[in-house]
C-alpha cells in the first residue's frame, strides 16, 4: 500500500529554469552605455556650449549627490519593481536630463539636468548587480561584471568621438537631442526583457536608506574598506571622464576635437581594462589585490598627465590617457564582483548601493576639488591631489588580507 501510494504520488515539481544570462548582460551593459553617454555629454560639449569649470562642477556635483541617494534605493527598487523596470525608469531620466541641458549653459539648466541624470546613474548599478548576481556562477562573476562595466566606456567613447564632431558641423544642442531620442528608444527592449527577468529580483520588502547602509558597512570591515577606497577611485575616474576635455583645451593647449580624440584613447583604455582585468582576476590575481594595484596605477597615470601632459607629443599624450583609462576607468568591474562576493546572501543589490555611497561621495567631492584647484592654482594641481588619495587607497587594499 505504501509502495502504491508512493507510485501514484505526483513527482515533485522541478524548479523553473533560469532565463539565459546573455540578454540580461547585454541589456544592462546597454543601460550603462546610455547613462555614461549622457553623463559625460556636458563635459565633452563644454567648449562649444560655453560651460566653464564651475558650471560643469554644478552639473556633476548635483548629479552625483542625487545619484548617491538614488543608489541607496537601487537594490530595493529592483526588489520591488524588477531590475529592468528600473532600467526603463533610468532611460526616461536620461531623456529628461538631456532635454534640460538643451535649454542652455546657465546654472538653472545645468542644475535641472544634474538632478535628472542623478536619478538615472544612481539606481542602475545596484539594479544591474541584483539581476546579474542572481544569474551568474561565482567563478564567472569577475568577468561578467567586468563585461557589464564596459558600458561606461562604450558610451563615453561614443560621446568623445561623435559629440565634438557633431557640435562642429551643427548646433551642439543636437547632441543632447540625439541622446534623448536614443534613451526613449531603449525603453522598448528594457520592457520586453522585464517579463522574463524582473521576477528574479522581486524580493525586497523593506526600505534601505543611509542608516541601513552605514550599519551594513559597520558590520563588515572588508565592505567598509572597499567603500572608502571607492571615494578616490571614483574621483580619479571623474578627472579623466568629466574634466579632461576642459583640462586639455585650457591647460594642455589642444584643440577641441583633438582633446576629444585623446579622451577617447582614455576611454579605449578603460574598455580594455574592464575586459582585461576581469580575465586577470578570474585566472591569476585575487580581485582584492588587483583592485589595490589599480589604485597605484591610476595614481601614477594621473600624475604623469598632470605633470608632463603639456610637454608630451600628441601620440605620447594619447598613450598616457590610455594608461590613465586602463586603471582609473578599468577598476569597476572587478571591484563590483568583489562587493558581490562579500555581500550577505540575497543582498547583493543593497550591498552594492551601500558601498557605492563612497563612490558617489568621491564623484561629488571630485568636481569641488578640481574647481577649487582651478580657482587658486590649476586643474593639474587637482589631478595631483586626487592621484595621491588613490595611491593611499590602493595601499590600504593591498594590506587587507580577507
Amino acid at each position: 500500500m505504501v509502495a502504491e501510494t508512493a507510485a501514484l504520488a505526483p513527482a515533485p515539481a522541478e524548479p523553473p529554469a533560469m532565463p539565459p544570462l546573455l540578454p540580461a548582460l547585454i541589456g544592462m551593459t546597454g543601460l550603462q552605455a546610455l547613462v555614461a553617454l549622457a553623463l559625460f555629454a556636458p563635459g565633452v560639449l563644454a567648449p562649444r556650449m560655453g560651460i566653464d569649470p564651475a558650471g560643469l562642477g554644478l552639473f556633476t556635483t548635483t548629479g552625483f549627490a542625487v545619484g548617491m541617494a538614488a543608489s541607496l534605493c537601487g537594490g530595493v527598487l529592483a526588489g520591488r519593481l524588477g531590475s529592468f523596470r528600473v532600467a526603463s525608469f533610468c532611460a526616461v531620466a536620461v531623456a529628461a536630463a538631456m532635454l534640460c541641458a538643451m535649454t542652455g549653459s546657465g546654472a538653472l539648466a545645468l542644475l535641472a539636468a544634474g538632478i535628472a541624470i542623478g536619478l538615472a546613474c544612481g539606481p542602475e548599478t545596484p539594479a544591474s548587480a541584483a539581476i546579474l548576481g542572481r544569474l551568474v556562477r561565482e567563478a564567472d562573476r569577475p568577468m561578467v561584471f567586468s563585461v557589464r562595466q564596459t558600458g561606461n566606456q562604450i558610451g563615453a567613447m561614443a560621446g568623445s568621438l561623435a559629440l565634438p564632431l557633431l557640435a562642429a558641423v551643427t548646433d551642439p544642442r543636437a547632441g543632447y537631442a540625439a541622446i534623448a531620442a536614443l534613451a526613449l528608444v531603449c525603453v522598448l527592449p528594457f520592457e520586453r526583457l522585464r517579463t522574463a527577468y524582473d521576477p528574479l529580483t522581486r524580493s525586497a520588502t523593506t526600505a534601505f536608506g543611509l542608516g541601513a547602509a552605514i550599519r551594513l558597512l559597520r558590520s563588515d570591515p572588508a565592505l567598509r574598506r572597499l567603500a572608502l577606497a571607492s571615494f578616490p577611485y571614483s574621483a580619479s575616474q571623474l578627472t579623466l571622464n568629466g574634466f579632461f576635455v576642459v583640462f586639455a583645451v585650457a591647460e594642455l593647449g589642444l584643440e577641441h576635437v583633438a582633446a576629444g580624440v585623446a579622451l577617447a584613447a582614455g576611454q579605449a583604455g578603460g574598455l580594455a581594462g574592464r575586459l582585461g582585468w576581469g580575465v586577470v582576476a578570474s585566472r591569476w590575481v585575487a580581485p582584492r589585490r588587483l583592485v589595490g594595484l589599480l589604485g597605484l596605477g591610476m595614481a601614477a597615470a594621473s600624475a604623469l598627465v598632470a605633470l608632463a601632459g603639456a610637454a608630451l607629443p600628441f601620440p605620447a599624450l594619447a598613450a598616457a590617457t590610455f594608461l590613465f583609462g586602463l586603471t582609473a576607468s578599468g577598476w569597476n568591474g572587478v571591484f563590483l564582483a568583489e562587493v558581490a562576493r562579500l555581500a550577505p546572501a540575497g543582498r547583493i543589490g543593497e550591498a552594492t548601493g551601500a558601498v557605492m555611497v563612497g563612490g558617489f561621495a568621491g564623484l561629488i567631492a571630485g568636481p569641488v576639488l578640481l574647481v577649487a584647484a582651478a580657482a587658486v592654482s590649476t586643474l593639474a594641481t587637482g589631478y595631483l591631489v586626487v592621484s595621491l588619495l588613490a595611491a593611499l587607497a590602493g595601499l590600504s587594499l593591498l594590506g587587507d588580507k580577507r
